[in-house]
């Protein structure tokens, strides 16, 4: 499965029974935490999703509202004996904040904790056997990145009876996929589309983090599977959104739009609306594949 669980959708601070950003993106056997704000690890508790498997975590900046319950989760996951590697990326200054309350409160941690500092990534931020994360600035207040989660899918499927028709031995079907023709033993080359069937484009998901509208990064956004895009603001507040480097409804729709995507879900709403029907009503009319992002749902890639 790929798909994002949303744990926090507001911004600031908890509002109306909804929490600071935090998110689960999972691919396959593995989660990964996407920003992690005040109360997340009851989340997790709450919608069953167990921390033991999060092996990667992903801070865009360090606005209270995305890392506050960092701290905690890393000292919880230490009580309650991790032993696998934790992988933290984050802004350069969290880790020495990390550090800081680990020692304060005389933490030894069991399993080992590696910082990987966003400014000394160009691109790509994470390069795994099934999936990369690829990095991309933002226009926020501080220093602040958006991400971009990709599968890693073969170019070709193995057609299962012509692989036994033709007698192809198992050793070399990762070629195939590859989209290699196979020659027998007989100096016969047998074709490679014979032997296998195009695959499904590989999915991706991206996450705009804290921002003011950028239309210039809706090209490393293009044709994102799903993405998240940050809609603090009401249109009739755009002047407040772009003094305080946020995105209103239309414009996150319109970026949307821009980055060719085929799914768009809003979040980071601001605890000045109680209710949320509105950012739906605006977003829609211009990008109608819009959905609001809800604690507790998990959207498909």
């Amino acid at each position: 499965m790929f798909g994002v669980t949303i744990l926090g959708n507001n911004s600031a601070l908890p509002a109306y029974d909804r929490h600071p950003t935090a998110q689960i993106v999972t691919i396959g056997d593995q989660l990964i935490l996407i920003d992690c704000g005040e109360g997340t690890q009851t989340q997790l508790a709450k919608y069953k999703i167990r921390r033991s498997k999060i092996n990667h975590i992903l801070i865009s900046h360090l606005h209270g509202d995305h890392y506050f319950g960092l701290p905690g989760l890393i000292t919880s996951m230490g009580l309650l004996g991790r032993q696998n590697d934790l992988h933290l990326y984050a802004p350069a200054a969290l880790e020495n904040i990390i550090q800081l309350q680990l020692k304060a409160g005389s933490t030894d941690l069991p399993f080992q904790l590696h910082f990987h500092a966003l400014e000394d990534f160009e691109n790509i931020l994470i390069d795994e056997p099934k999936f990369s994360v690829k990095l991309f600035p933002v226009e926020h207040r501080i220093p602040c990145w958006g991400f971009v989660i990709k599968e890693k899918r073969m170019p070709r499927k193995i057609n299962k009876d012509a692989v036994i028709a033709y007698h192809i031995p198992a050793a070399y079907y990762e070629a195939l996929q590859k989209g290699e023709d196979y020659t027998n033993k007989e100096g016969s080359v047998i074709a490679n589309e014979l032997l296998t069937n195009p695959n499904k484009p590989a999915k991706s998901y991206a996450y705009c983090a804290d921002t003011r509208y950028a239309p210039e990064n809706a090209i490393v956004c293009e044709g994102a599977s799903l993405l998240y895009h940050e809609t603090t603001y009401l249109q009739n507040c755009e002047h407040k959104a772009q003094i305080r480097y946020h995105s209103t409804t239309e414009q996150a729709a319109n970026f949307a739009a821009k980055a060719k995507v085929n799914k768009l879900i809003i979040g980071h709403f601001s605890s000045k609306y109680e209710q949320l029907e509105e950012f739906l009503k605006e977003a829609q009319p211009i990008f109608p594949n819009t959905d609001l992002a809800i604690e507790g749902v998990t959207y498909l890639v």
